[in-house]
């Protein structure tokens, strides 16, 4: 057996995307938007056209959350006063379609976001984009769903009632 060693240099655009409401309705609406994903209930799924189904259900605009870290908390006490929640948010049963070609994919999936107020209070979401990222897989197929995900990415801004960066509808 062989061990191969590489290093892949790639693009990353963070896309930075101002929203029109106050940071907390701004976290609670996201949070319905991209609902937690039902793990318990992936488990005892027992086919994956199941699992397919069930994530129709629990990602009804295409993502879940697999992760949350309230960062203000985490930070209290230090000199830092920014309000912030991180997610790990995207959607296993898309991810697997890049996972079956490259399992290297999944250190971008789930996708990694961040909801912040910023010194003027005006809320922020920040994302890297993600058909940079699985375009530096070199696989057409990988880069195609990365375009999907720059699609589903796009209507997710919309919901939240931002501004869709453009680099997400090239």
């Amino acid at each position: 057996m062989t061990t191969r060693t590489g290093v892949i240099d790639h693009a990353a655009r963070r896309l930075v995307v101002g929203l029109p409401t106050p940071y907390d309705a701004t976290r609670e609406h996201y949070e319905t938007l991209v609902p937690e994903a039902d793990l318990g209930r992936f488990y005892d799924m027992t086919s994956w056209q199941a699992t397919l189904e069930l994530a129709e259900i629990n990602a009804p605009h295409g993502f879940m959350r697999y992760y949350r870290s309230d960062i203000t908390a985490v930070m209290t006490g230090s000199a830092s006063y920014w309000k912030a929640t991180q997610y790990l948010m995207g959607n296993h049963t898309i991810a697997e379609r890049m996972y079956r070609h490259d399992p290297s994919v999944m250190l971008h999936a789930p996708l990694r976001t961040l909801l912040y107020s910023d010194l003027d209070g005006n809320t922020k979401l920040a994302i890297d984009q993600p058909s940079l990222l699985f375009a530096s897989y070199g696989d057409p197929r990988i880069t195609d769903v990365g375009r999907e995900l720059d699609a589903l990415l796009a209507r997710l801004v919309t919901l939240l009632g931002g501004e869709v960066p453009p680099q997400l509808t090239l």
